[in-house]
C-alpha cells in the first residue's frame, strides 16, 4: 500500500506547512457526496490518530484514516497550475468514473 506525491505537490505542501508554522502532515480522505458518490478530502493534520496509516514521501507525512485507505491506495497527489487555476489533483488508479463536473468519483 502506498500514497505518493509528485515533486510539485510535495513542494506546495511543505510551503503551506512552513507558512502555517505547525502540523503533523497532510490528511487525505474520502467522503460520501456528489453525483458519483465520493469526493476527496484534503486538509492539514495537527495530530495523528491511533488507527491512521502514515506514509512519508519526499519529506511529507501523508495521513489516511482506515476507512479511506481502501479507496486511496496507489494514489499519487499532484499539484498543477492551469491558466489562472491551481490546485491538487488526485491520480487514483481505483477510480472507475468521475462526474461531469469533476467534483466526485466512483470506484
Amino acid at each position: 500500500m502506498a500514497i505518493t506525491l509528485t515533486d510539485a505537490a510535495a513542494d506546495r505542501v511543505k510551503n503551506f506547512l512552513e507558512k502555517r508554522g505547525s502540523g503533523a502532515g497532510l490528511r487525505l480522505g474520502v467522503k460520501t457526496t456528489g453525483c458519483s458518490g465520493m469526493a476527496y478530502v484534503i486538509e492539514f493534520a495537527d495530530e495523528i490518530e491511533e488507527h491512521d496509516t502514515v506514509f512519508e514521501d519526499k519529506g511529507v507525512k501523508i495521513i489516511v484514516n482506515p476507512k479511506s485507505l481502501t479507496y486511496l491506495d496507489g494514489t499519487e497527489l499532484d499539484f498543477a497550475r492551469e491558466g489562472l487555476n491551481e490546485g491538487f489533483k488526485f491520480n487514483n488508479p481505483n477510480e472507475a468514473d468521475r462526474c461531469g463536473c469533476g467534483e466526485s468519483f466512483t470506484v
